[in-house]
């Protein structure tokens, strides 16, 4: 079985378009089967679980050897490979009707994620990143903000679902705020970093996100330029992200950290 990475990224394609199919048709009509995970907030719906499930039939069949991370289904499998997926990233703007949410489609080794696929299906947008090629979108290269000006600087962040991680962050975005351009929060973690690494946001992060939320979006950053770091869990909240041209990272992170 090949690992390449072009092999690898065909089948994150697959898989990625594989959920679309079932999330389209059901974009924009009332939505069965919602309940709740870790809070009132937290949603999931037969859509997730439908789009879930399409991936896993896809590598069932084209990488039956490799390991699954996958938000609604959790961790299955064992394997060198393991492919981490979000099915739905933005559920609360899909249930609502809102057009903002994508699939994330990512498989990583030892050393880290190999190849990573964020794709918006109402937009028909889809970035994708390889360990050792640059970023695309549909095909076409794609890189971030080279901004250099924190105070010019568009910064996308969201935020958890428990209410006590949401007052902490509350806190934190009063610090950010009046020292950056604007702030966005459009409610798709993979979404925001696949913008950050087009340019259209210049800078993004959150706590609270999960490696699924964040694994193929992380790779498309990443490789399109940007500084990409991991927050540790402390006082200030649980794990995150922050995504950012480096020359601003310092700063940004100063502000978030309260440092």
């Amino acid at each position: 079985m090949s690992d390449s990475e072009d092999e690898l990224l065909g089948v994150a394609h697959e898989a990625a378009r594989a959920a679309a199919a079932e999330l389209v048709p059901r974009f924009g009509h009332a939505q069965a089967g919602i309940e709740t995970k870790s809070g009132p907030t937290d949603l999931v719906s037969a859509a997730d679980l439908a789009a879930e499930s399409a991936i896993r039939r896809v590598l069932a069949s084209r990488r039956p050897d490799d390991a699954i991370l996958g938000e609604e289904g959790g961790a299955t499998g064992d394997g060198e490979r393991r492919w981490v997926i979000d099915p739905l990233d933005g559920t609360t703007n899909f249930l609502f009707g809102v057009p903002q949410f994508a699939v994330s489609v990512a498989c990583e080794d030892s050393d880290g994620m190999l190849v990573g696929v964020v794709l918006d299906p109402i937009r028909d947008e889809c970035f994708a990143a390889t360990r050792s090629t640059g970023p695309t979108l549909n095909g076409s290269g794609i890189t971030a903000s080279g901004r250099d000006d924190l105070a010019t600087a568009l910064v996308a962040t969201g935020f958890a679902y428990d209410a006590s991680v949401r007052a902490r962050q509350a806190v934190a975005l009063e610090r950010v705020l009046p020292r950056v351009r604007d702030i966005r929060r459009a409610g798709a973690a993979a979404l925001d970093l696949a913008w950050c690494a087009c340019g259209r946001y210049d800078a993004y992060y959150e706590r609270g996100v999960k490696p699924w939320d964040h694994a193929a979006g992380g790779l498309i950053a990443s490789r399109a330029g940007l500084a990409v770091l991991e927050l540790e869990a402390g006082e200030d909240g649980p794990e995150g992200l922050v995504a950012a041209p480096a020359v601003l990272l310092d700063e940004l992170m100063g502000l978030i950290l309260d440092r």
